[in-house]
């Protein structure tokens, strides 16, 4: 089991009615990241990453205005950072640490 890491444009992640990522946004961001495709075997909206990891498949789904993942390794972290830069939003833990 492990701590789930989420992009969020909420204070808290888990209270997102106003700052939603849409899941159009979400499916728009893949389809224009080249290391990101989609992984619809696990979910409409998960997404494989490409990068380096220390995980053998490095991935991040959508659900409910939020991207997340559990315990991403450095080198996925450094994604998500990318990925909430661009969507405006950031990086925080399941108790809202940034």
């Amino acid at each position: 089991m492990g701590v789930e890491f989420h992009i969020t444009r909420a204070e808290f992640w888990a209270d997102n009615e106003d700052a939603q990522i849409t899941a159009d946004e979400w499916l728009n961001y893949i389809k224009n990241d080249d290391e990101l495709c989609r992984d619809v075997i696990n979910g409409d909206y998960q997404a494989l990453w490409s990068g380096p990891s220390s995980y053998e498949a490095a991935w991040l789904d959508w659900s409910a205005g939020n991207i997340y993942t559990k315990w991403p390794d450095t080198y996925l972290y450094k994604k998500m950072l990318s990925i909430a830069k661009d969507l405006n939003a950031q990086v925080m833990d399941d108790n809202g640490t940034i």
